[in-house]
């Protein structure tokens, strides 16, 4: 199954060292432990006074939090006005909050200070003591957990700087075709990108981040700049005529993640700078179709070539040498759709070990089998089994976008139940 053979085509990166602001959505590869005890210290739970032995006490200084400790041991009926997060003082024994003391205040330069504090205080009661929620060195997460924006906010608390983590798998999109317009409406003989706005949300549920997005002419020498740049890190082809080489520079260094603001800055040398490349539009045969040419002329191991699946069958998968994937959609939306999750959305699961989900179901409503290949059929869930939504032409993401889910229909198809193929939430 081309599925099970993308996932397998998978060789995960070696874990690096990221910076908090960095590492969210990879997995950590190792244990994540506390660098010191939080709290670090004793500290107040409330705001009040932290007091020593039986009431009433006389309040001899006040700390707050990040301010500086009292000096001294706490004696018996003495007290210290004291703020919530605050280093409690040697020989205290309680807090005791504010809503239940009563204070005698004195004045002091036109200032009423308390003087004198009294209340019923329990012992040990409001202070946090030092590894009471986390004790140092305690291992807090464990190895291949998914770092979300929470267990970042923890490390941080933890004392960590950065992560040793697996990181999340990096794609480049190639978006093919002198066709293709990328905003506003399409004049005749045009059409909008329908693919490179699907492509980062998709990636991004599957587990990878995309990296940048580049437009692309039609025409081989454009997409050898873009994927000679990645697969052994040399310079374009140095036979093509000049100015085609400038160009060709210049595209390389988009794919490279340099050309434009707002792309995403690699420093890891030892990481190439896309994991997998996604060519849209130029894997089937026709007279603009360049990417198996292309491919070839790199010495690309070429894993997949083409899928009995409609729509999507024109679907590519090779390996550059010494480099990333190369995963080859075709140019019409839906079976581009298709193909991403036959073979994309499996290679960057795998990368970022994140299962997909199993599932499979009954179809509640008619549904013509090919007599060959299998069909990827729009489907939404629901008490009744899975519900075909329509409007599945290769051409129109209609039906997928009214879908939650692809089910998958084999060749000679009589009724039984079908897997399903989840699409990310919302279709």
């Amino acid at each position: 199954m081309a599925r099970a053979l993308a996932a397998r085509s998978a060789r995960p990166s070696s874990p690096v060292s990221l910076p908090l602001s960095e590492a969210l959505g990879c997995r950590l590869a190792a244990p994540l432990t506390a660098l010191v005890a939080v709290p670090g210290v004793d500290v107040s739970a409330m705001d009040g006074y932290a007091v020593a032995g039986p009431g009433p006490w006389r309040v001899v200084g006040r700390v707050l939090a990040g301010g500086v400790p009292h000096d001294g041991e706490l004696r018996p009926g003495e007290a210290v006005e004291i703020a919530t997060g605050a280093p409690t003082p040697v020989g205290a024994e309680s807090v005791l909050p504010y809503e239940q003391a009563q204070a005698a205040p004195s004045w002091v330069d036109g200032v009423a200070e308390p003087s004198w504090v009294d209340g019923v205080a329990e012992p040990g009661r409001h202070i946090r003591r030092r590894g009471e929620d986390i004790p140092e060195g305690a291992v807090a997460l464990g190895a291949g957990t998914v770092l979300t924006p929470v267990a970042l906010g923890l490390a941080a608390a933890l004392g960590h700087d950065t992560l040793r983590v697996r990181p999340r798998p990096r794609v480049c999109v190639l978006v093919t075709g002198d066709e293709v317009v990328r905003e506003g409406l399409p004049g005749p003989g045009r059409v909008r990108d329908a693919i490179g706005p699907f492509l980062p949300g998709l990636v991004e549920w599957a587990g990878g981040r995309v990296a940048d997005t580049v437009s692309l002419p039609d025409g081989r020498q454009p997409l050898h700049a873009c994927l000679a740049r990645p697969a052994v890190g040399a310079l374009p082809d140095t036979t093509l005529p000049e100015a085609a080489r400038l160009e060709a520079a210049r595209l390389a260094s988009a794919c490279a993640g340099t050309a434009r603001p707002g792309s995403v800055p690699f420093t890891d040398e030892s990481v190439p700078f896309a994991d997998v490349v996604v060519v849209c539009g130029a894997s089937s045969r026709g007279p603009a179709d360049h990417l198996r040419k292309v491919l070839g002329g790199l010495g690309a191991d070429v894993l997949v070539d083409g899928v009995a699946v409609r729509p999507g069958h024109p679907q590519l998968l090779a390996r550059l040498p010494d480099g990333p994937l190369v995963v080859g959609l075709p140019g019409n939306p839906f079976a581009a759709l298709s193909a991403a999750l036959t073979l994309l959305a499996p290679v960057l699961r795998e990368l970022a070990m994140t299962p997909a989900r199993v599932e499979s179901s009954a179809l509640a409503g008619a549904v013509r089998a090919h007599p060959r290949d299998t069909r990827l059929v729009p489907v939404r869930r629901s008490a009744r089994g899975a519900v075909p939504v329509g409007h599945d032409g290769p051409g129109s993401l209609w039906g997928a976008a009214l879908a939650d889910a692809l089910a998958v229909v084999p060749p000679g198809w009589a009724g039984e139940q079908v897997e399903l193929i989840e699409l990310p939430p919302g279709g």
